[in-house]
């Protein structure tokens, strides 16, 4: 996986430099038929839980990732938000102050069985530049860090690994700053954040000059992992 993954990103990087289980003795159990509701209902729940994963990144302004991975087959749901802070429930304005701490990041709800951690990663690398320190084009400042923020010893590995192996590559111009931090002090922004491309493409000129181009260049590279609808 890993090297396809990375011969994948070499090939196109320079176009876009823009659960443990609960056990009982059965035996003593006597059931009536609301309790088999219960247990069904939350058998349910616990494998719709297992069917899903959450992945942090900062990638610049929000308002732009979400609108690539938004297009992704097997993202079920993306959020705009802050994380990695050190204050909790921070406002966009404390955010853009640049005292927090934060970066503005999507975190992303996805389906492992459509889309892997892996090849969320191979998009998130591909989709903006991760050479540029604490700056996306015009947006600068610390908030706007190119960033991973790992959920667990898992991710952190494929993170720190997959950075590796592309700085190693020699494929971009400069050194690879993405920070690889631990998930923490995550809050969503504000509603007016969420859905930003969809909800403003036609109001707002960001949205045509900026999003529209990187969504443009995302549908060419990742025909295949669009969604169908």
């Amino acid at each position: 996986m890993w090297s396809k993954i990375l011969v994948n990103t070499l090939i196109v990087a320079n176009s876009f430099q823009l659960n443990s289980c609960a056990t009982g003795e059965s035996k003593n159990l006597r059931m009536n038929t609301n309790d088999d509701k219960t247990i069904a209902a939350i058998a349910d729940n616990v494998s719709d839980k297992q069917k899903t994963d959450t992945a942090t990144f900062g990638g610049g302004c929000f308002w732009c990732t979400e609108a690539v991975f938004q297009q992704v087959d097997g993202v079920l749901k993306v959020n705009s938000g802050y994380c990695g802070g050190h204050i909790k429930n921070p406002t966009y304005e404390q955010v853009c102050s640049k005292t927090t701490g934060h970066a503005e990041v999507i975190q992303i709800v996805f389906d492992p069985s459509k889309v892997s951690y892996d090849e969320l990663l191979e998009i998130f690398w591909k989709t903006h530049d991760p050479t540029t320190l604490n700056r996306q084009g015009n947006d600068v400042g610390p908030q706007y860090r190119s960033s991973v923020f790992y959920h667990n010893a898992e991710q952190k590995e494929k993170a720190e690994h997959y950075k590796a192996e592309l700085d190693k590559s020699g494929i971009f111009n400069a050194p690879i700053v993405t920070t690889i931090e631990a998930y923490k002090n995550y809050s969503e922004a504000e509603n007016y954040h969420q859905n930003y491309y969809n909800l403003n493409k036609n109001n707002n000129p960001y949205c045509y000059y900026v999003i529209k181009p990187k969504l443009d260049k995302f549908e060419k590279v990742f025909k295949d992992k669009m969604r169908k609808n």
